[in-house]
């Protein structure tokens, strides 16, 4: 058994939704679809989501929201007649979706999960009802009655265990199970909402939930490219890539999956295959627990920016127990979490997500360090990209870090930071957001280029 997930793109339009009917019904083993909301049709369009939640947010505001309501509801009924289907799945949308915005939104942030999550929850009634319409028997199953259990954490649900052994029943329905992502139910019945592109999470959780032979994740891109495709022109495609390098470069700026969104299928030890709707014959990339290291040291490159640094400098600092604990005291006192540490003897830098900032007195905290800990220096460096390499192979191969600084010593790109992680499957660099593309370009020539292949 497979389980299928189908991003927004490949759901915009009717015609997306024939192609997605066309790659359910060539493979036996697709049994249970799990769709998004539909998303952008062009590119300066809207996703349903999106509109979802302004309509929520305005009816919360005492706004009138009818305008609003026309143009979810005009997606749903384009596609509708673009698939000749009969007004019977639309009226059923309408009620279901006004009956949702009617409801009781005395507790704010439990009506806007609800409202969010109708999206999803529509367009997979609406799925459901072309697939039979075409002749392919299939059933839309919520995730309330299919039991997927989370925490009560709105906009960012994580499933609760028990909730495995209740999908496993998915495996009993006859039909193609067409199954809404995004969301699911707390234990108290309320709609709980995952972080964004929670629909790739919701995926994840099924097959892990039926013990599938496959997650099939089906977008708009061929494959996972080596580097972002907007910084470097026709990069090389991957063709086979583990969870572990997957998270690292979720992390640092890939956008085919949320960082978090595969760990149900980690933890199975389910294979996930990454397809491209447009373009199904192709084989894309597959992401497994473990592969072999046969393309050199490097799997792919990513970048993201909005960052800054402190660094901390006292001399014997390695000698005083609990120095780099009293340091984060600190930024916690001020709700501040920090992303990278690198070290030395008598220095350190604590890397943060710029955002982190915002609203706060940098001079009170690091004032505070200064006089707390006595430091002889400590400076604030905002503006830093983060680049992170990344690569199984890097654990077996001599002379990659001096490679890497190297090229980006040749192209003219200062690094204001350097970090190995522990494991040795990544590294990261620290640059100017300026320097940003160019490190990524200089970093793909020296370990993408036919010369060092």
């Amino acid at each position: 058994m497979k389980v299928v997930k189908f991003g927004g793109s490949s759901l915009a339009t009717g015609s997306q939704l024939e192609k997605v009917l066309e790659i359910v019904k060539e493979d036996a083993k697709r049994k249970i679809i799990v769709v998004s909301a539909p998303g952008k049709r062009y590119e300066d369009d809207l996703k349903v989501t999106d509109l979802l939640i302004a309509c929520g947010e305005k009816k919360l505001a005492g706004e009138e929201i009818g305008d609003l309501i026309d143009t979810i509801l005009e997606r749903y009924v384009n596609i509708a007649k673009e698939l000749d289907l009969s007004n019977e799945i639309i009226t059923k949308i309408e009620e279901d979706l006004l009956a949702v915005l009617n409801g009781d939104n005395t507790n704010k942030n439990a009506y806007l999960e609800a409202v969010k999550a109708c999206g999803e929850d529509n367009n997979a009634k609406l799925v459901a009802y072309f697939f039979n319409a075409k002749g392919v028997k299939a059933v839309y199953v919520n995730p309330k009655d299919a039991g997927l259990i989370v925490s009560d954490d709105p906009g960012n649900a994580q499933v609760l265990p028990h909730s495995y052994d209740r999908l496993y029943s998915l495996r009993d329905y006859e039909p193609i199970v067409v199954f809404p992502g995004f969301f699911g139910y707390s234990e108290k019945g309320d709609v709980i909402t995952f972080s964004r592109s929670g629909s790739d999470i919701t995926g994840a959780i099924l097959a892990n939930g039926v013990k599938a032979e496959l997650y099939e994740n089906f977008t708009d891109v061929d494959a996972v490219y080596s580097v972002n495709p907007s910084i470097v022109s026709s990069p090389k495609e991957i063709k086979e890539l583990t969870y572990r390098e997957m998270r690292e470069l979720s992390y640092a700026g890939f956008s085919v999956f949320h960082a978090e969104a595969l760990i149900p299928a980690y933890r199975a030890g389910i294979p996930v295959n990454v397809k491209n709707t447009n373009n199904p014959g192709v084989p894309g990339t597959r992401i497994v627990a473990s592969r072999n290291n046969t393309n050199g040291p490097v799997i792919g490159i990513a970048n993201d920016k909005g960052f800054c640094s402190i660094y901390i400098s006292k001399y014997l600092m390695n000698r005083e127990v609990g120095f780099a604990r009293r340091i984060l005291s600190i930024l916690e006192e001020f709700q501040i979490s920090y992303e990278h540490m690198p070290s030395g003897i008598d220095d350190l830098t604590i890397i943060l997500r710029e955002e982190q900032l915002a609203g706060k007195s940098e001079q009170e905290i690091t004032g505070r360090i200064k006089e707390e800990l006595q430091t002889e220096e400590i400076v604030v460096e905002h503006n830093l990209a983060l680049i992170m390499v990344v690569g199984e192979g890097m654990r077996h191969n001599v002379g990659t870090t001096a490679r890497a600084t190297k090229a980006l010593a040749d192209a003219g790109v200062n690094i204001e930071m350097i970090n190995q992680g522990s494991s040795e499957v990544s590294m990261m660099f620290g640059v100017k957001e300026p320097m940003a593309k160019k490190a990524v370009k200089a970093l793909y020539a020296e370990f993408f280029s036919q010369k060092s292949l």
